[in-house]
């Protein structure tokens, strides 16, 4: 979403920006060298504007989702060739089930070896006991059931 028009003349550094986004200048000076961002420089300092601050928003929200840096630089080129962004939606939509897809996938192979593991729990514990020994206690680094 584009910030208010009276933000639209707001220039932001690469320090401004990244605090701002959570992210470091390092991480902004990446997506940089990957062709997603082009600020404008002002002498030796970056400048970013709302288009800028837009375009790493969408970065960080592709990251987040799990879209690779081609994807989202895809993603990125039609948001700059379509003014109605509607190629950017139906590819954003075609996206985001892709990636539920993916995301059910590994959820259900998550929950097989959650399943699995529980079972070899139970088999070594029952083994303790008919053994006469006490289970040891859970590790603070291990989650309760």
């Amino acid at each position: 979403m584009p910030p208010p028009k009276e933000d639209r003349t707001t220039l932001y550094s690469i320090t401004e920006l990244a605090d701002e986004l959570g992210v470091t200048a390092r991480a902004i000076r990446f997506y940089e060298t990957k062709g997603l961002l082009k600020p404008q420089r002002v002498g030796a300092n970056r400048v970013y504007d709302y288009r800028d601050r837009a375009r790493l928003l969408l970065i960080l929200r592709g990251k987040r989702l799990g879209f690779t840096l081609a994807q989202i630089e895809e993603y990125l080129r039609l948001y700059d060739a379509d003014p109605t962004h509607k190629k950017q939606l139906v590819h954003l939509l075609s996206g985001a089930r892709r990636q539920i897809d993916e995301l059910e996938s590994q959820r259900r192979d998550l929950e097989l070896t959650l399943e699995e593991l529980r079972e070899i729990e139970d088999q070594v514990l029952a083994a303790m006991r008919a053994a006469g020994m006490p289970p040891p206690p859970r590790t603070a680094d291990e989650p309760a059931e």
